[in-house]
């Protein structure tokens, strides 16, 4: 009978062209392994033509046993071959399993490596829209989706097909037309009433469905936020959300299985009928000497082979409009363009000595809003220039652009004359070394994040970088020293600590530009005093871009940039803007009143 499990449903009745399309795509992916591929279509045949003959010779041994003088050495035969055709239908069937199941475990590998690598090839812009547990669910639903679409649409529902026309053919050819013509009219009235049902219920699924992840979402976003819970006393009022959640996901939960029920029972009544019909014609052959009591055990033994995978087939069903609808997200990542590509004919960044010029900049996230207007200045090779400004006033946006993590909507950015929208990507973010305010590691050891900034690098310019940040002595005192793991986000760490580990990323790089986008503005005094030193000397002889908040930490810059609504309104050294009188300075003296001095 038909089963229900969790699974993303927002199908409509009818398969759309974009699931027609996730279905097709998966194909090269198999198709590329044709010779297994093939191999195992025939052992599926060799394995159902096998079972097909399992009956044939199961009537054969009931017949001879009922002769009044019999002969033990034939119906020992059919014994052995029965055993044989038993043990065939098993062997191919796994030997099947076994050479395709290579091709199986590669398509998957394909497929997700190739959405892994599209999804680091999107823009900033996708991944700031999107949310990270949903994305993840949509990649590990599909990766899913595509064994079961696989296995099933091959193994199970093909050839349960073939079987299917294989005893309809059978019973047509040797028996009355009347058990071949209630097979298939079985067949077609299960699976009528079986799509019809299954489709009504998708609005039950898609309620049930729908809740659940609503409710998960919820206990997730709440668990990411642990301290902000515990920080406002509010782990009741998150429970009490919760438990709404679960309330609705709950009764819509019921509803499904109510009608699940009615599924099961229907696809139970038509299969009885069915079997009905076609024990009580061969029971009447029998009855009047047209058939043997080895045709009527040939028949029920067809029913039991039929019937059973038949069972299964509404499950399959809806699982398979489930695993299509999934599939449909999973390619449907693969489907969207980037938004930031390598031009035609893109060549990597020349090395240069690393001036850059922003040369009348303009930028909005969102056409209504401009963040920079006619944004002009140059850094000359291993000069330092310092932009500072309020809160939102495009600072940050810099940086972003000069990655080209977006692409500027007017003017250009050029490192050493190439304009950055003209050569490769990967070239551009190999030249420029990050140090953010808030360094995000991953959940794994000292090791790999230093590394990071670097894969490959040796064990030696590893712990050469850490010495440079200053690293190495807190490593030295931890007790599995590099082989520490720094927690979710690399919670375990101070932010000091953090900030060191970007300092020895940057340093492990050797990029021929360093941004520094407010690196200390989240420390303390003390911290940020011993933050700034390192900065300093790593960025001796550098380009560097200085994004700060905090003007003490831009006095030494050879220029800064006061920056309000996305243009410049001041220009200079820290002397010359202090004796101007005017924004930087009126920041300055609000600073150092703020601070107590």
């Amino acid at each position: 009978m038909a089963h229900d499990h969790p699974r993303s449903d927002t199908m409509s009745p009818r398969l759309s062209f974009s699931q027609w399309r996730a279905a097709l795509s998966l194909f090269p992916y198999v198709w590329q392994y044709k010779q297994r591929f093939l191999i195992a279509m025939v052992l599926l045949v060799c394995a159902k033509l096998a079972n097909v003959s399992v009956p044939l010779v199961l009537k054969e041994i009931v017949d001879h046993l009922q002769a009044p003088t019999v002969a033990l050495t034939l119906p020992m035969l059919f014994i052995v071959l029965y055993g044989l055709l038993r043990f065939g239908n098993t062997a191919f069937t796994e030997l099947r399993d076994a050479i395709f199941a290579r091709v199986l475990q590669r398509a998957m590998r394909g497929v997700i490596y190739d959405v892994f690598r599209h999804l680091h090839a999107q823009s900033l812009r996708f991944h700031l829209d999107r949310r990270t547990g949903g994305l993840a669910a949509d990649i590990e639903r599909g990766s899913r989706s595509i064994r079961f679409l696989i296995n099933f649409s091959l193994f199970n529902i093909a050839p349960t097909l073939l079987e299917i026309l294989m005893v309809a053919g059978i019973l047509f050819a040797k028996y009355d037309p009347w058990f071949g013509g209630i097979t298939l009219a079985t067949l077609c009235v299960y699976i009528f009433f079986t799509v019809v049902v299954t489709n009504w219920r998708l609005k039950f699924r898609r309620s049930m469905n729908e809740t659940d992840a609503q409710a998960n979402a919820r206990a997730v976003d709440s668990l990411l936020n642990y301290e902000t819970v515990k920080y406002f006393n509010n782990e009741e009022y998150e429970a009490r959300r919760l438990n709404d959640d679960l309330r609705r996901a709950e009764e819509a939960s019921v509803r499904s299985e109510i009608t699940l029920a009615w599924l099961n029972a229907g696809q139970a009544g038509i299969i009885a009928v069915g079997v009905a019909a076609m024990m009580g014609l061969a029971a009447r052959g029998v009855a009047q000497g047209q058939m043997t009591i080895g045709d009527l055990v040939l028949v029920n033994a067809y029913l039991i082979q039929l019937f059973i995978p038949l069972n299964f087939l509404g499950t399959v069903y809806r699982e398979i409009r489930n695993a299509l609808t999934d599939m449909e997200k999973l390619f449907g990542l693969l489907q969207r363009p980037p938004e930031i590509v390598d031009t035609p004919g893109a060549a990597p960044l020349e090395p240069g000595q690393g001036e850059v010029r922003f040369e009348h900049v303009a930028f909005a996230y969102d056409p209504r809003r401009a963040i920079l207007d006619d944004v002009s200045f140059t850094i000359p090779a291993g000069r330092k220039l310092a932009v500072v400004g309020a809160s939102g006033a495009g600072k940050s946006t810099l940086s972003r652009l000069l990655f080209r993590f977006y692409d500027v909507t007017g003017g250009a950015i050029r490192i050493d004359g190439q304009d950055i929208r003209g050569v490769t990507q990967q070239s551009l973010r190999s030249a420029i070394g990050m140090v953010p305010q808030d360094t995000v590691l991953f959940n794994d050891s000292l090791y790999h994040n230093i590394g990071y900034g670097r894969p490959g690098a040796s064990r030696a310019e590893v712990e050469e970088a850490a010495r440079a940040a200053h690293l190495d002595q807190f490593i030295a005192n931890l007790p599995d020293g590099y082989d520490t793991i720094v927690g979710e986000r690399g919670l375990k760490l101070s932010g000091g600590e953090k900030q060191r580990v970007a300092i020895a990323r940057a340093v492990l790089k050797n990029p021929l530009i360093l941004v520094f986008d407010e690196a200390t503005s989240s420390l303390d005094s003390a911290t940020e005093q011993a933050i700034q030193e390192e900065l300093r000397r790593i960025s001796e002889n550098r380009t560097t871009l200085i994004i700060a908040h905090r003007l003490s930490t831009v006095v030494d810059a050879d220029e800064i940039l006061v920056l309000d609504n996305g243009r410049i309104v001041e220009r200079g050294n820290h002397a010359e803007l202090m004796m101007r009188d005017r924004r930087y300075a009126e920041m300055w003296r609000l600073q150092l009143r703020d601070s107590g001095l």
